[in-house]
């Protein structure tokens, strides 16, 4: 049995050097071959498009005949439901199976999709998408909570006002944006491309 396995964490702070050392362990015990990992440390709310693990696992068990893709935990292959049905619909096209540890589930069964875990992998993830979104909620919170204590007690928030990146680590951190605007793209256009904020986009000018 030919199998990739697929880790993922959320932080450049986490590892996924566990997830890989617990499936490579199982599927020893397996008899699995282990052909490939991908892992990333990336959001999995992220769609698929900007995932490069996911784009290039999808492409590695089409072109190398794999017959299972193993995951920790559903939450590892996205908490985007839609993102990550996508990808279980994509894998059971080519007739690979995804196989989920900690719920010993596969998507395949001797050689047919199976219909009742794709409707377990659905509830799963809709449970891990409504995770991170209490996650989301918890923190947004606290956030608040600590304003406005802040304000309450008189503490002033956010930088200190003579904090200033000097010009060489402006360059370095938006030479996109700077190569944009030398090419005469609007604010709102770069704004749109990179997701920084006009305001700091317009900082950037004296750049050009």
């Amino acid at each position: 049995m030919r199998v990739v396995l697929l880790c993922r964490v959320s932080t450049n702070n986490q590892d996924y050097t566990r997830q890989v050392s617990e499936l490579t362990e199982y599927c020893a015990a397996m008899n699995w071959t282990v052909e490939k990992v991908f892992a990333n440390k990336v959001s999995g709310s992220k769609k698929n498009k900007d995932r490069q693990e996911i784009q290039d696992m999808l492409t590695y068990v089409e072109e190398h005949s794999i017959d299972k893709v193993c995951v920790l935990e559903i939450s590892r292959l996205g908490r985007n439901t839609l993102e990550a049905l996508h990808v279980i619909q994509t894998l059971n096209e080519h007739g690979v199976c995804l196989h989920i540890k900690n719920y010993n589930i596969e998507t395949i069964v001797d050689g047919k999709v199976n219909p009742v875990a794709s409707l377990i992998c659905t509830i799963l993830l809709e449970i891990a998408q409504m995770e991170r979104l209490t996650i989301i909620e918890r923190m947004e919170s606290g956030r608040n909570q600590y304003i406005q204590k802040c304000r309450k007690e008189g503490i002033k928030m956010g930088r200190p006002s003579s904090y200033r990146k000097s010009d060489d680590a402006m360059k370095e951190q938006y030479a996109r944006e700077i190569s944009l605007l030398r090419k005469g793209m609007s604010l709102r256009n770069i704004h749109a491309i990179t997701g920084t904020s006009v305001v700091t986009i317009r900082k950037l000018y004296k750049y050009k």
